[in-house]
């Protein structure tokens, strides 16, 4: 907790005066472009991997970057909140682009693969429910993430699972359609600060390079990328290939 106030105390008296017109800008209003659904891991942190600044991402962040499925109605088959979220981003906020993003080393993948029941954790033991889908994709031997560690494996697995899930709600379908709105899967390895993100052409999660960025930008009828600038952009044509990602990899 000190860490924390020394660092209030520094944006406070250093930064802050920087900021200042962002801030009084979007005191009026937000206008993300982008839903940004990561793991809850204090290792990950989206602003510092993609560079935005205030008010540039809609983010919402659980343990294993879940998103419980839809039902034939639109409502969540689990917690709502990320349900909510998708929801007030898209309607209210009209976002054009959902990510989500898994990260290497999770624990609730490990846990998933230990069987999913986490003694004296009754509530985590539930909501690690909403992987099991990706756990029997591992089961049945994709080929995602070959040569990783299992918990890797089941983690990028899971990302694309997960965008299946949000795939699955009515208004998400509809806007994907209408050409209206974007699916993204990434993967962080964070022992090298690298963001790998999922090409459905090559079947696999690609290093994010200057390249790849390029061939991103372009694919989205985006600007060339220029040094130090940030891109929220990493599939095919503009849509996720869903029968990819729900089905065999």
């Amino acid at each position: 907790m000190k860490k924390l106030i020394r660092g209030l105390l520094d944006f406070q008296l250093k930064s802050r005066p920087a900021y200042r017109d962002v801030f009084a800008r979007l005191a009026k209003g937000q206008s993300p472009d982008c839903l940004f659904i990561s793991c809850s891991d204090s290792r990950l942190v989206p602003n510092l991997m993609v560079s935005t600044d205030p008010g540039d991402l809609f983010v919402v962040r659980n343990v294993g970057n879940m998103v419980p499925a839809s039902d034939a109605h639109g409502v969540s088959t689990g917690d709502q909140s990320e349900a909510a979220a998708l929801e007030f981003s898209i309607s209210n906020l009209e976002v054009q682009d959902v990510v989500i993003c898994g990260h290497s080393s999770c624990g609730a993948m490990k846990a998933l693969l230990g069987g999913g029941q986490v003694p004296g954790a009754p509530n985590l033991s539930a909501w690690l429910a909403h992987g099991n889908e990706s756990l029997k994709t591992f089961n049945a031997g994709s080929a995602v993430g070959e040569g990783l560690p299992e918990y890797d494996r089941l983690s990028q697995l899971n990302v694309l699972q997960q965008l299946a899930h949000v795939a699955s709600y009515p208004l998400v379908k509809e806007r994907v359609a209408a050409g209206k709105l974007r699916l993204h899967g990434w993967w962080f390895d964070i022992a090298n600060a690298q963001v790998h993100v999922w090409r459905p052409a090559h079947g696999r999660f690609i290093p994010m390079t200057e390249l790849v960025g390029e061939a991103l930008l372009r694919e989205l009828g985006g600007d060339s990328l220029h040094p130090g600038e940030g891109t929220a952009a990493n599939q095919s044509n503009g849509a996720v290939h869903l029968s990819a990602v729900a089905g065999g990899h």
